[in-house]
C-alpha cells in the first residue's frame, strides 16, 4: 500500500514529495504521502463511506483486466482508516495535498494456524 501512494505522489507531480510513518491511538501506524500537487484523487477527496471496503471490492471484481489505476483501490480495500487533505497555500512552508492510510495492529496468530 504504501508503494502505491508513493507511486502515484511520483507520478502525478512535478514538485517535492514526501513520506512520513508514525505510531498513532491504539497502536494504529499511519503512513503519509505529501506531494506538491493540489489534487486529491476520488475517492480520497471525501471520508470513507460506512461500506466502503464493500465497494472497493466489487469495484476490484468488475474491473479484473484493468493494467492500471487501482493504487487507491487496493488502498481502499486494506487498509483500516485512509483520507486525503488539501494543504493550504504554503501551511508551514507547503501546500499541495496529502494522502494517508492506517493499519491497525493484528492479533497473534496461535501456533495452531500457523502450522495449518
Amino acid at each position: 500500500m504504501t508503494c502505491e501512494v508513493v507511486t502515484n505522489a511520483y507520478r502525478h507531480t512535478t514538485g517535492p514529495a514526501e513520506m512520513r510513518i508514525r505510531a498513532v491511538a491504539e497502536g494504529r501506524l499511519r503512513i503519509s504521502v505529501w506531494d506538491s500537487n493540489p489534487d486529491i484523487p476520488p475517492p480520497f477527496d471525501k471520508p470513507p463511506a460506512l461500506f466502503d471496503r464493500s465497494c472497493a471490492l466489487a469495484e476490484a471484481a468488475a474491473n479484473t483486466e484493468a493494467t492500471y489505476g487501482r493504487g487507491l483501490l487496493i488502498v481502499r480495500i486494506r487498509a483500516d482508516n485512509w483520507g486525503g487533505y488539501a494543504l493550504a497555500d504554503e501551511l508551514f512552508g507547503r501546500s499541495g495535498k496529502l494522502l494517508w492510510f492506517e493499519l491497525a495492529p493484528q492479533p497473534p496468530r496461535d501456533a495452531y494456524e500457523i502450522a495449518a
